[in-house]
């Protein structure tokens, strides 16, 4: 039939997400490329300063450095190919690239949400079972908890990636986005989608709300536990700590909450690419902003590493 004849068509799609912003290429190539560079050297600087400082080395900076590798990975899975776009004004991109895209999108995406609920689980360890802390967070069970974020982040890039290429695209190929996003290219698929919408709403509401209400559970244990701390600068430095963390899980589950649990009719392709922008470029850089600048051990050692290279006596 006409429809198979079609489906063999569609070997590359256009991303065309900001294609309607023409006269502004210019200044968003330029923003971009600076909060990307920003990104990259802030989260870069972050795992340098882990895997070299002898007083970053609690399972907090272990898993902190990780979360920074997955902001680098992150980010580069989008903003290259959008700053490629914005100077060439060639938006192409093959079918088996749009799919490695998507997967890796996920992989890093997944992965993160799985971490930053260890992240809670060890800040509630080391604030409310302090006397049992090196033993609930010992070296073996950060790696446990880590491999178990990436092999999750695996599992849900593949499968969802290989079940959307695996349906049929016969239509018009313009991804009204500026990546391969799974619910604008779930839009160009022809014949009944519901069942995969149904899908990713679920697995969406399983990977997000499940550590999404860990984390809760974990930081309400540790408000009550902070509450009971005799001093005053105890209590603001378990605080100020605690807030930080709630402020990237607030953004990164916030906004991915909006954009996967509804069905596709409601894509907006005004408002959701620029909703993806935020947790695509802005969560990223915060984070290392947010983990770093607010953390008085990173600046230390920032400080001692700075030290090291630039000799006192010049």
């Amino acid at each position: 039939g006409r429809m198979n004849a079609n489906t063999s068509m569609v070997t590359e799609f256009l991303l065309v997400g900001f294609s309607h912003l023409a006269d502004l290429q210019g200044l968003l190539f330029s923003v971009f490329l600076t909060i990307y560079l920003l990104t990259v050297a802030g989260n870069f600087l972050i795992v340098a300063l882990v895997s070299t400082d002898a007083a970053l080395q609690s399972p907090m900076y272990f898993f902190l450095r990780v979360l920074s590798t997955l902001e680098i990975g992150y980010t580069s899975v989008m903003v290259p190919l959008l700053l490629h776009h914005l100077l060439t004004g060639q938006c192409h991109i093959s079918r088996s690239g749009c799919a490695l895209q998507m997967f890796f999108f996920l992989f890093f995406g997944a992965t993160e949400c799985c971490l930053l609920a260890a992240m809670a689980y060890d800040r509630y360890a080391a604030i409310c079972e302090s006397l049992r802390y090196p033993l609930l967070l010992s070296h073996r069970m950060c790696l446990q908890l880590t491999g178990s974020a990436w092999a999750c982040g695996v599992l849900v890039g593949l499968g969802h990636t290989s079940f959307i290429f695996s349906l049929p695209f016969c239509g018009p190929n313009a991804i009204p986005h500026f990546f391969c996003e799974i619910q604008p290219v779930l839009q160009l698929v022809c014949g009944d989608t519901s069942l995969n919408e149904l899908q990713i709403i679920l697995a969406a509401a399983l990977l997000i709300l499940c550590p999404f209400g860990l984390i809760l559970g974990s930081y309400g244990r540790i408000l009550v536990t902070i509450f009971r701390i005799p001093s005053a600068v105890g209590r603001r430095k378990a605080f100020s700590t605690c807030f930080s963390h709630l402020i990237v899980v607030s953004l990164f589950y916030g906004t991915a909450l909006f954009i996967y649990i509804r069905p596709k009719a409601s894509y907006d392709p005004v408002t959701d690419p620029l909703v993806s922008l935020f947790y695509a470029v802005v969560t990223p850089i915060l984070n290392s902003i947010i983990y770093s600048l607010r953390n008085t051990e990173v600046k230390a050692a920032l400080k001692r590493t700075m030290q090291k290279m630039v000799p006192m006596d010049i």
